[in-house]
């Protein structure tokens, strides 16, 4: 899964090569950590907030209706979300 990699990815993995042992989509004890690195890196940023706000709300939403799926692509979306804004800084 794509998604897998993205967030391997920004977990700091560099062997992304092997998808299948990445479970970030069907485990809620891969996700979570994942999901508490998003909320601290939303915590923490001063400025560009509306890139990253509604990928964030739909975290949020996912967490609320113990939704993994939900909260998986949200959480994929957030990580794409801040890779743009990291693009946009660095113009």
């Amino acid at each position: 899964m794509e998604g897998n990699k993205i967030i391997a990815e920004y977990m700091g993995y560099d062997d992304t090569g092997h998808l299948c042992q990445w479970e970030y989509h069907s485990s809620w004890d891969w996700l979570m950590p994942v999901v508490e690195k998003c909320l601290e890196k939303h915590n923490n940023l001063i400025d560009g907030r509306n890139i990253v706000v509604t990928p964030y709300a739909q975290i949020v939403e996912g967490l609320k209706v113990a939704s993994l799926k939900e909260t998986y692509n949200a959480v994929v979306e957030f990580i794409k979300s801040l890779h743009f804004y990291n693009q946009l800084k660095q113009k």
